[in-house]
C-alpha cells in the first residue's frame, strides 16, 4: 500500500457523489479540503467519524476547509448514508477505487484472525495547491474533528 505523504501532490480522481452528481478533484481547484476515507457507510464507527465531522463542519469550514467523505459503497448507500444523518458535505461513491487508490488507502487489514482487502480509514488535509500537508491514519471516529482542529 502506498499511501500518500506529507507533501505529495494529490492525483486527479472522479466520481460521483451522493447525490448523483459528478465530481472530480478539479472540484475543489484553489480550495483547501479534508477528504476521509472510511470502509463501509452506516455501519457503527463510519457513522460517529462522519457525524462527529458533521458536527464540526462549520468550525472546519470557517478556517477554509472544504469536506469530501470517500468509500467504496454504491451511490444509492452513499445517498442513504447521507439522508439519514444529514450530512451537509459530498459522499464520493468510489466503486471504482479511484481516489481510494489514488490516496493509497486500499490494502490488507485483519480483523478477527481473518487477513482481507479493504479500505484503511485515514483522512488527509489538502491545501489549495493540491498537496497533502496532513494525514491521520489513526483515526479515533468520535473525536475525528478534534483531531483535525488540533494540526489546523
Amino acid at each position: 500500500m502506498k499511501t500518500l505523504k506529507i507533501g505529495d501532490k494529490v492525483p486527479a480522481f472522479s466520481g460521483t457523489t451522493h447525490d448523483g452528481a459528478a465530481f472530480s478533484s478539479d472540484s475543489f481547484l484553489e480550495q483547501a479540503y479534508i477528504v476521509f476515507f472510511y470502509p463501509k457507510a452506516n455501519t457503527p464507527g463510519c457513522t460517529a467519524e462522519a457525524c462527529n465531522l458533521r458536527d464540526h463542519y462549520k468550525e472546519l469550514q470557517d478556517l477554509g476547509y472544504q469536506i469530501l467523505g470517500v468509500s467504496a459503497d454504491t451511490e444509492r448507500q452513499q445517498k442513504n448514508f447521507a439522508d439519514k444523518f444529514d450530512f451537509p458535505y459530498p459522499l464520493l461513491a468510489d466503486t471504482e477505487k479511484q481516489a481510494i487508490e489514488a490516496f493509497g488507502v486500499w490494502g490488507p487489514k485483519k480483523f478477527m484472525g481473518r487477513e482481507y482487502d479493504g479500505i484503511h480509514r485515514m483522512t488527509f488535509v489538502v491545501n489549495a495547491e493540491g498537496v497533502v500537508t496532513h494525514v491521520i491514519e489513526k483515526v479515533k471516529t468520535k473525536e475525528h474533528a478534534a483531531q483535525l482542529l488540533e494540526v489546523l
